[in-house]
């Protein structure tokens, strides 16, 4: 198991920074991607970012960095916003996209290079790979890196000048099992440690497991920031899995009766009805049922309810 982040301790015990975003606007010529976003991100606790695709998240994130000019409003750290922080990595780690990396550098030149720019002791370069699990890739160039190990090399940068705030977008992508478990368990402790940690992710499977609060967005607008258990409470209403060797009639069956029924790899996830009302239309119309299982709708379900109608783009079966 990596060990947690904490070569100083400069931040165990106390909380850090607040992220404030206040009214952020971004448009491009007539498409706005953020519009009069405002939300605190809080020290001491993991906060997930959801949003269909196309949302603003991402460009969210990067007006944080001052990587993008919001067209209005304002996101600052500690009342400050980044750009004007000097050595920006010993306030904000972030990982937006991990394949931007040079890939003739080697892990450890690549890291050598942010900690002299950022005034950061070069003995970190060392620490960060092992935190990381890289450190036996520190001389190999990064272009024969796999996924993983690039996301992995992305949180080393992250966590290279020991800060009190840590941005992340899709950190899981190319993890494998266990890798995805030590991120998780680096995010929670990276929290307990007081600091403040932003996770943008599509794998809500994770997110469910990892974050204590979520910020979502819509069309670049909030549509929720509460924490998981409210949200969960709010949107996570009970759902009836179903399988059935006739899924087309008992689909019709359903739909019939208002319920909400999504098809996906011949199961029926119902909502709206009761186990036992499904049960006894299925018998009124000769339907044979393998499995009928009540459960409480996970945090993609409730994610994907709250956020139905401000899809971009959307494919997929669903029958009202």
């Amino acid at each position: 198991m990596v060990a947690g982040p904490t070569p100083r301790g400069k931040l165990t015990g106390r909380l850090g920074p607040v992220i404030v975003i206040d009214n952020l606007t971004k448009r491009y010529g007539k498409r706005t991607a953020v519009r009069g976003l405002t939300c605190t991100v809080r020290s001491g606790r993991v906060t997930g970012f959801l949003g269909p695709n196309g949302a603003g998240k991402s460009t969210t994130l990067r007006m944080i960095l001052g990587l993008t000019t919001p067209t209005a409003g304002s996101a600052t750290i500690d009342g400050i916003e980044f750009r004007r922080l000097s050595r920006g990595l010993r306030h904000v780690g972030a990982l937006l996209d991990a394949g931007d990396v040079h890939g003739g550098y080697t892990a450890a030149a690549h890291l050598g290079a942010l900690a002299r720019s950022n005034r950061i002791p070069r003995t970190r370069v060392a620490q960060v790979l092992r935190e990381v699990g890289l450190a036996d890739a520190a001389r190999r160039r990064v272009g024969a890196f796999s996924l993983g190990m690039r996301q992995r090399l992305g949180i080393a940068a992250a966590l290279l000048g020991d800060p009190p705030v840590l941005l992340f977008d899709e950190p899981f992508n190319g993890l494998d099992p266990a890798g995805v478990r030590w991120v998780r368990e680096l995010f929670r402790r990276l929290a307990g440690q007081g600091r403040t940690v932003f996770v943008s992710s599509h794998l809500m499977s994770e997110l469910e497991h990892t974050v204590d609060h979520l910020v979502v967005i819509g069309r670049g607008e909030l549509v929720a920031d509460e924490s998981l258990a409210a949200f969960s409470a709010r949107f996570g209403e009970e759902a009836v899995t179903v399988r059935t060797p006739d899924v087309a009639a008992l689909a019709r069956v359903l739909a019939a009766e208002d319920a909400t029924v999504t098809v996906r790899e011949q199961v029926l996830t119902v909502t709206g009805l009761a186990a036992e009302r499904i049960g006894e239309l299925a018998l009124g119309h000769g339907i044979l049922l393998h499995e009928v299982t009540t459960r409480t709708a996970s945090l993609e379900e409730a994610f994907m309810r709250l956020t139905a109608d401000r899809v971009e783009y959307a494919a997929g079966e669903v029958l009202r």
